[in-house]
């Protein structure tokens, strides 16, 4: 499998935002409950635990990386089933992400967008959340799970270009 890379990166007059959309056919309701609900979450991106609510941390195990580590998840907004915004703070930086769900005609448009303190590490960053996306995507169908080595370092070249201006 060859993936393409889908990402869109915005210079706002904060820093930079990496936009990355996928659209399924389902209502808003049931795409956030694969954002929300922590059996959910464990099918693509890992199991969470804790009191969720705005202004609250969580624990979320993160299984698809090396080690499955725990990491702490900071409920930044939450306005069911359209905005959800969290951040994280690790050995890498800071982590800002918005999820944005529209829906229309019974099919729903998730935008994520990573809001960047720096580009630098795009072409790392990048390919890593198309692999998240598209994990989700086959946790909701039912196809197979795509393989991460597909990803990585198959598309850097792409977002490193979209740093650098050049894609």
């Amino acid at each position: 499998m060859s993936p393409r890379p889908t990402g869109r990166l915005f210079r706002t007059g904060e820093g930079s935002d990496l936009v990355l959309t996928r659209t399924f056919r389902a209502p808003a309701e049931d795409v956030w409950a694969s954002l929300t609900e922590p059996e959910r979450t464990a099918r693509w991106y890992g199991p969470w635990e804790g009191d969720a609510g705005p202004g609250r941390t969580i624990k979320v195990q993160l299984v698809f990386e090396e080690q499955a580590p725990w990491m702490d998840l900071l409920i930044e907004e939450c306005d069911p089933p359209r905005r959800l915004a969290v951040s994280a703070t690790d050995e890498w930086g800071r982590w800002r992400i918005e999820l944005l769900l529209s829906e229309n005609d019974g099919s729903t448009e998730l935008r994520f967008v990573h809001h960047l303190d720096s580009e630098e590490g795009l072409g790392e960053v990048g390919p890593g959340w198309e692999y998240y996306l598209d994990l989700l995507v086959a946790a909701r169908d039912g196809s197979p799970a795509p393989d991460f080595d597909d990803y990585f370092p198959a598309m850097k070249p792409y977002f490193d270009d979209l740093a650098a201006g050049t894609a």
